[in-house]
């Protein structure tokens, strides 16, 4: 199949990570796919570049950019296109109107956060027109997918749920290696113990709770250190959480890195604190890393970790709580390796990226065609 992809860009992040990887195994696969870009490339597109797949910029500007719009089509038309698949409500909505008269066999569309925003909004609104023009839409969890319905934002008939999937075989378990790096990088002393966090400093993943969360840990283990990995518009105000916190010195801003995988494997637990999530990758990507793992009880988060299996699920907004799970697997190692373990055990099994693009496949078969003649 001739597979188009459709995203804003691919600069860093979940949704973008997800497709990099998706794109280069049905690459491999055999089939031949390209990937469309509203905007910029964006700063993962080298990827795709080493591996010979088509990446193509549309550079849209601020409201109706027919010169954008043109070139999308451009791009879906020479590819002889068999597959719209699109991410995201801005990337669907321009890529079926972009799409218009060419004859494409099936339009999909991931929404890859909780299934819509409101349904006032703008944007919104142009993508419920465009699911006139849509075969699918795909959630990453049944949380959004349950979200979106019931906000009467995606028809339910054709809502699907294929949850995200990481290549497994890239991460290796924590190692002691790795965690004497991170102990250099941080200039801790060897006996500390790191609680780690990855993801953008906004006010989805509630890193300040997990500051004030931490302070209570801090108070009883003054060899604990956190470290929050990823950058964002938040990086300030966090800093200065810490300072009113007291405590700067023992709370690390690595910013954006290029070795998350690396660091991941030098953790002693993993801790996602949103206030609001879809399906995470950073969540798999601890799990392959066999972390035990803390996460608030937000989005897709309970479909990838079992409470008192395979890590601890948590009130989100609840420092308290969130402060007494980092304690507990702290008092318990025996009971944090469990977890780990079954982590990695679960990601094999359910949340690698070969399941993740079997379930595609499987949506991407069909006879009808879609046009917009």
């Amino acid at each position: 199949m001739n597979i188009t992809h459709v995203v804003e860009n691919l600069n860093r992040g979940g949704l973008e990570r997800m497709v990099l990887d998706l794109v280069q195994l049905q690459q491999q696969q055999g089939h031949q796919c390209q990937v469309v870009c509203l905007y910029e490339t964006g700063a993962l597109a080298h990827e795709l570049d080493a591996a010979g797949i088509p990446v193509v910029a549309c550079n849209k500007g601020r409201g109706i950019d027919l010169r954008a719009l043109a070139r999308a089509r451009w791009a879906i038309d020479r590819h002889d296109t068999d597959v719209l698949h699109t991410h995201n409500a801005v990337a669907h909505y321009q890529a079926v109107l972009a799409s218009c008269g060419l004859e494409v066999l099936r339009v999909l569309n991931t929404r890859h956060g909780m299934g819509a925003g409101q349904r006032t909004g703008r944007k919104e609104w142009l993508y419920r027109r465009a699911l006139a023009r849509t075969d699918l839409v795909v959630t990453v969890c049944e949380a959004a997918r349950r979200n979106g319905v019931s906000r009467g934002m995606l028809p339910e008939p054709m809502t699907r749920v294929v949850p995200n999937g990481i290549a497994v075989e890239r991460f290796t378990p924590a190692s002691r290696e790795m965690r004497h790096r991170l102990l250099q990088i941080l200039g801790v002393e060897d006996n500390a113990f790191i609680i780690g966090n990855v993801g953008r400093l906004n006010w989805t993943k509630d890193q300040a709770g997990l500051i004030r969360a931490f302070r209570q840990v801090q108070e009883q283990h003054r060899n604990a250190r956190l470290v929050l990995i990823g950058d964002g518009e938040l990086r300030a105000d966090l800093e200065r959480c810490a300072t009113e916190e007291g405590m700067r010195s023992a709370v690390h801003f690595l910013g954006d890195r290029n070795d998350v995988r690396e660091l991941l494997q030098g953790l002693d637990v993993f801790v996602l604190s949103s206030a609001s999530e879809g399906y995470s990758m950073a969540l798999l990507e601890a799990c392959a890393v066999a972390l035990p793992i803390i996460a608030t009880d937000v989005g897709g988060n309970g479909e990838i970790i079992q409470s008192g299996q395979s890590g601890q699920l948590v009130p989100a907004g609840d420092p308290d709580a969130l402060a007494e799970a980092m304690l507990l697997l702290m008092r318990e190692p025996q009971r944090a390796l469990a977890y780990g373990r079954a982590a990695r055990a679960w990601v094999e099994t359910y949340g690698s990226l070969e399941a993740m693009a079997d379930r595609y496949e499987h949506l991407y078969q069909a006879r009808e065609c879609v046009t917009c003649a």
